[in-house]
């Protein structure tokens, strides 16, 4: 009976040594987690027996339980490379078909030649469909399908809005707005420029000119400026409503001045007053004709496409921060962008914490594409293992339990970093050390009873 005894802790020892080299082999394997291996005790006993006088029988390898701690964060340079920090586990399908999942912590990903987000192994990445605002269509495995990173253009925006806001040189000498002429830089105090966006995502320059209207007959207000504006060169009429209105004094008398421009309106403090309607009215914006803006795009875009002018007129003084300004300091434009977009082509993706994947465009714009799933399991130590750092689905881990990462007990998911081996390098050192006294120790035991038989058997 000692040799058996002895002969299972030889084993044991054995087993426990395996485990301890697994471990360090795969201390730099991503996403990898350490074995330990658990005894139990043999002990068989009949009714009969003297229980107090049982010895035991043995030592036996109960499991080698998987331990699923948290690995050590290790940063990158891919975007596509990712860890979880907390519980889950990433989705695979061997095919774009396939259901039969596999499930992993090793986020080493890229693209295939179809721009699938594939493993070293061209196992598929599953996530979730997404809305056009970045929400989930659904949770569930049974909706999740491959992650596939569009090769499409980003989609181009008019430009609806221009937003300005701009200092006019109040010690400049008012000209006759009739004789402006934009190739004519003395008919003008100033000008300056942005691009604009047509619908197909086209370029055109829009030119806006100022001049200090120098006809105002007394007593009215000297502080008024026309502005002119232009699309691609072509002079573009301002709404007719404000276009029509002369230039009036407050008297309401009519200076006969109706240059297609927006009249814009100071007083003496340099506050904005707001552009000049025909009623005498003052308003925040204009639009640019349609019918303007319609000779000007040729180039198959919409020719309806409007342009708001927005001076974020507050309705009167005090001055505001984002209104224009007639000040005794030369002309600058300090506000001046738009809300339109040209095309754009992919220049990346990002992935955010809660596992949203965007696609990036050069025009500043991001798409969303789909939502990385997390799977959690009741029992994580019950999956069953399979090679390059995966497991499966049984019935001691429980069904696959898909989620979105950062809600509930489901982790976060970290880009361009990578979750490394949760193995303790000098921990497992030591325990090799141990299974090696212990393998020697029950070797010993072996061969202390192979001489007690031998002397036994030498007995005359």
């Amino acid at each position: 009976m000692s040799f058996n005894i002895a002969l299972s802790g030889v084993n044991a020892a054995q087993r426990d040594l395996d485990t301890t080299a697994n471990n360090i082999a795969n201390v730099n394997t991503v996403g990898f987690k350490q074995s330990r291996a658990e005894f139990g005790d043999v002990y068989a006993t009949s009714l009969l027996a003297g229980s107090r006088t049982k010895v035991g029988d043995g030592v036996l390898t109960q499991e080698v339980a998987q331990q699923f701690s948290q690995g050590a964060l290790q940063f990158t340079e891919s975007a596509l490379d990712l860890a979880i920090s907390g519980n889950g586990f990433f989705a695979l399908a061997p095919d774009l078909s396939s259901r039969d999942f596999s499930y992993t912590r090793s986020g080493m990903f890229k693209l295939n030649s179809d721009n699938y987000v594939v493993n070293s192994g061209g196992q598929h990445l599953l996530g979730f469909p997404v809305n056009a605002d970045g929400t989930s269509a659904s949770v569930a495995t049974s909706t999740m399908v491959p992650i596939r990173v569009p090769d499409s253009s980003g989609a181009p925006q008019a430009t609806t809005e221009v937003d300005m806001k701009m200092n006019l040189p109040a010690s400049a000498v008012g000209l006759d707005p009739a004789q402006f002429d934009p190739d004519d830089q003395l008919s003008y105090h100033a000008k300056t420029s942005i691009t604009v966006y047509d619908s197909l995502g086209d370029s055109h320059v829009q030119t806006f000119y100022f001049i200090k209207d120098g006809t105002i007959v007394a007593p009215g207000n000297p502080n008024q400026w026309i502005m002119v504006t232009a699309v691609d060169d072509q002079l573009v009429n301002i709404d007719p409503a404000v276009a029509a209105a002369p230039a009036v004094n407050t008297a309401g008398t009519a200076t006969g001045n109706t240059v297609a421009g927006a009249r814009l309106e100071f007083n003496s403090g340099g506050e904005f007053l707001g552009v000049r309607a025909a009623d005498n009215v003052a308003t925040s914006d204009f639009k640019l004709e349609t019918e303007a803006l319609g000779t000007i795009l040729t180039n198959g875009s919409d020719q309806a496409q409007t342009l708001k002018i927005d001076f974020n007129f507050s309705g009167g003084p005090p001055q505001t921060p984002e209104e224009p300004t007639q000040y005794a300091d030369p002309f600058v434009a300090t506000t001046l962008a738009q809300d339109g977009l040209p095309v754009g082509r992919l220049t990346g993706i990002e992935i955010n914490k809660d596992g949203l994947v965007l696609a990036k465009y050069s025009n500043g714009t991001f798409d969303p594409i789909a939502r990385i799933g997390l799977i959690r399991f009741a029992n994580e130590q019950g999956l069953t293992q399979q090679s390059n750092t995966q497991w499966k689905e049984s019935i001691l881990s429980g069904e696959a339990l898909a989620g979105e990462a950062t809600t509930g007990t489901y982790g976060d998911i970290n880009s361009q970093a990578l979750e490394s081996a949760n193995v303790n390098l000098t921990t497992e050192l030591i325990d090799m050390i141990v299974a090696q006294r212990n393998f020697q120790a029950n070797s010993r035991a072996l061969e202390v009873n192979n001489q007690l038989n031998q002397t036994v058997l030498n007995i005359r």
